[in-house]
């Protein structure tokens, strides 16, 4: 039996991406062959439409571009992928790197300037305080 790996939807091909699109890796037809892959988004499983307004994580909040304070469509999305996690017994996740849902370790600074600083997203920190060992996008070979 296959090992679960919890993964961005996004970097399956999915379109999710707040723009609409998705962040695809050709890796992940490798990731196939070795992990049973358990997509989630969590800006979506916390209520939010695709497309939506970008947004960054500032301190323990998180804007969108316009001002509006959506963190409690992150919380609600990072508890969802929690459950997921939890429920496929995910003890890794390959998440999208600088998102403020998925990133971890550097995140956009939240001024939408596109200056990085150093953080987690809000599902990445959740999955993390699990037990649940993240890697990037650009961590996929670690994986392999």
């Amino acid at each position: 039996m296959k090992k679960r790996l919890l993964i961005s939807a996004c970097l399956m091909g999915i379109n999710c991406k707040y723009n609409g699109g998705n962040n695809y890796i050709p890796e992940v037809e490798q990731l196939k062959e070795k992990y049973e892959l358990i997509p989630v988004c969590a800006e979506i499983l916390g209520g939010l439409p695709t497309p939506r307004i970008p947004s960054e994580r500032r301190g323990t909040k998180v804007w969108n571009r316009e001002g509006e304070d959506v963190t409690e469509n992150f919380l609600r999305g990072a508890e969802e992928v929690g459950k997921t996690a939890r429920f496929f017994g995910c003890g890794q996740a390959l998440l999208k790197e600088r998102s403020p849902s998925c990133g971890y370790g550097e995140i956009y600074d939240g001024t939408f300037s596109g200056y990085l600083t150093q953080g987690n997203g809000i599902a990445a920190e959740l999955l993390s305080n699990m037990g649940i060992r993240i890697y990037g996008e650009s961590e996929i070979r670690k994986l392999l």
